[in-house]
C-alpha cells in the first residue's frame, strides 16, 4: 500500500512551486510549560537540587546573565556532582551550575508539531526539550506534555 502524504504548494521567490507537507496535528506550543523554573550559570548546585526537590521537577534550563539557553540541568547531572565531591573530598556548595550542565542542548522549535515532537523523543535518551522561538526559550515540552497531546491526534485512516 503507498502513502501519499497530503502536500500544499507555495511558490518561493522565483515563481518556482514549493510542495509543504500539510500539518494535521496541533503545534507543540500548545502542550508545553510556559513558567519555567530556570537556573544560572554561577547558581550553587546544593541551591539546585534543593529548588528540583522542592518544585518536584527533575531538570530546567539554564540562562546566561542576557536570558539566552545555555545548557539543561538534571537530576543526573547533580548525582554526577555528588560523585565528583565526595570523590575529590569537598563541599557541594562548591559545585556551581556551570561546571556540571549539560552544555549541548538540544531544542524544538515552537514550529514543530507534536508528532515531530514524539520522533525526536523516539530517537533520543531526553526527557524534555526547551522549545526555542528565533533563539529564544518560551517554553519546554516534556515526554508526558506529548502523551497528554495525544488524545487529541486522531486516528489516521489507511
Amino acid at each position: 500500500m503507498n502513502f501519499r502524504p497530503n502536500f500544499t504548494f507555495t511558490k518561493d521567490e522565483n515563481g518556482i512551486p514549493i510542495a509543504e507537507k500539510e500539518k494535521k496535528y496541533e503545534s507543540v506550543d500548545k502542550y508545553m510549560a510556559t513558567d519555567l523554573i530556570t537556573f544560572g550559570l554561577d547558581q550553587d548546585l546544593q541551591e539546585v537540587i534543593n529548588s528540583m526537590i522542592t518544585h518536584e521537577i527533575s531538570g530546567a534550563p539554564v540562562l546566561d546573565n542576557n536570558n539566552n539557553l545555555v545548557g539543561i540541568i538534571t537530576e543526573k547531572d547533580c548525582l554526577k556532582a555528588i560523585i565528583d565531591v565526595d570523590y575529590h573530598n569537598q563541599p557541594l556548595s562548591k559545585g556551581k551550575v556551570k561546571d556540571y550542565m549539560t552544555k549541548d542542548v538540544q531544542t524544538v522549535s515552537i514550529e514543530n508539531d507534536v508528532l515531530d515532537v514524539a520522533n525526536a523523543f523516539l530517537k533520543t535518551h531526553f526527557r524534555r526539550f526547551p522549545v526555542v522561538n528565533d533563539g529564544k526559550l518560551i517554553g519546554q515540552v516534556s515526554r508526558r506534555d506529548i502523551l497528554k497531546a495525544a488524545n487529541s491526534i486522531e486516528a489516521t485512516t489507511w
